[in-house]
């Protein structure tokens, strides 16, 4: 795995190593706006050549009568044998206009990956840190994100549900709409903030985003499937835009899967203040379930609801480990009591059903941060359910059931 799709499964905790996810333990305004920026570019894939045929020899002729009858018939050589070559599905990276930039004003960019044979398509945010004050959010060594999106973001590399090789993969056969994260927000703001006289940062991970959703609806529009997902910080935006995914897509089955990002508690002087930095506030999808909705009721988890109160059809899960050590780092900047992270993880699933929205959750033990990106995916067994057989059934439309490690002791 490259070290720039590596950072999708990598959040620390606020004001450590740059590739941190301050995936604030806040409640988030979101919203949905009128035209995302614009992009373009096509896949290519290789062709296959036919070898030529083989043709028998004609018998020589004699000038003289053999002394044995000649055999009326020559036979012909067997045919050889031949294996039309497998088709590859590369990666293609696409370019956008000005409206798409980065935290630091660069070029944004973004892949796709077209199998030409599937009516599915899957739309990936990438995660990889957060920020939301000066030293946070500076472009030097001392920021908790990443400020750029370019080549090395190319997901080539990445295994876990990028193995499409895999025949274990739920989601091998399908195209793929791949958004990296450069603006420090989530994918979710939508502002230009000063931090400082000398520090502008571009919080523009919505319209980034939302160029990611016409992508799908644009090339993709017929898919019979579309799967919303992300790890850490690409985990968070996952139920939100598939509400938005089945607005534009009513004949579609939309499903969301957040990875990782389930541990934040609602906290809505937080997301106050947060959001009116990141300018969240500035997108509120016009829903039935979002009127009268105010800043500090646009929490993470209360993203599951809305969009699942907005279109019932919706279905959602969630991952996370039960000591994951990026996010125990925010729950404790929560004030997150003794119980700690297990805690706010059955709390948020109990706000979400509380609200009449199905959430399963499969809960692993330990501290690990994300798994869509690890090859552990395919190993990983808690309670004697394979994760990646929990994954398949609710990729295929079944409710898979709540998974919960029992033994979730805190290591030491």
């Amino acid at each position: 795995m490259g070290a720039r799709t590596e950072r999708s499964a990598t959040l620390v905790p606020m004001a450590l190593h740059r590739h941190v996810l301050a995936s604030c333990a806040a409640f988030l305004a979101l919203a949905l706006v009128a035209a995302a920026c614009g992009g373009d570019g096509a896949v290519e894939s290789s062709a296959s050549e036919s070898p030529p045929s083989t043709e028998a020899a004609a018998p020589a002729e004699t000038s003289a009568p053999p002394t044995e009858p000649m055999p009326t018939t020559v036979p012909t050589a067997e045919p050889v044998p031949t294996t039309e070559p497998a088709t590859t599905i590369e990666w293609v990276q696409h370019e956008t206009d000005d409206d798409c930039v980065c935290a630091d004003g660069s070029e944004f960019v973004y892949f796709t990956r077209t199998n030409p044979a599937s009516d599915k398509v899957m739309l990936y945010f990438q995660g990889g840190g957060a920020c939301f004050t000066e030293q946070m959010c500076s472009f030097g060594e001392d920021g908790t994100y990443t400020v750029t999106a370019d080549a090395d973001d190319n997901p080539t590399d990445a295994g876990g549900i990028f193995d499409f090789d895999n025949p274990a993969n739920p989601i091998a056969d399908y195209s793929v709409v791949f958004v990296p994260y450069c603006t420090g927000d989530v994918h979710l703001g939508d502002a230009t903030t000063d931090y400082s006289d000398t520090l502008t940062v571009e919080h523009n991970g919505f319209p980034n985003a939302m160029h990611g959703l016409d992508e799908v609806v644009t090339n993709f529009g017929d898919a019979s499937e579309v799967f919303v997902t992300g790890s850490s910080a690409g985990g968070v935006p996952a139920p939100l835009f598939a509400g938005l995914v089945a607005d534009a897509m009513p004949d579609a089955r939309v499903a969301a899967l957040a990875d990782a990002s389930g541990g934040y508690p609602s906290n809505g002087a937080t997301n106050e203040v947060i959001g009116n930095l990141w300018g969240t506030g500035n997108n509120v999808p016009d829903w039935s379930s979002t009127a009268g909705v105010t800043a500090v009721e646009f929490g993470i988890p209360d993203l599951f609801h809305l969009a699942g109160n907005h279109n019932p059809d919706i279905r959602f899960a969630r991952y996370d480990n039960a000591w994951d050590d990026v996010q125990v780092s925010f729950s404790a900047f929560a004030n997150v009591g003794e119980e700690g992270l297990p805690a706010v993880l059955a709390q948020n699933e109990e706000l979400v059903e509380g609200k009449g929205v199905n959430l399963p959750v499969y809960i692993a033990p330990g501290t690990d941060h994300t798994i869509l990106l690890r090859p552990e995916m395919y190993e990983l067994v808690v309670e004697g359910t394979p994760f990646v057989d929990w994954l398949t059934a609710f990729e295929r439309g079944d409710d898979p059931g709540d998974v919960r490690c029992v033994d979730c002791e805190r290591p030491a």
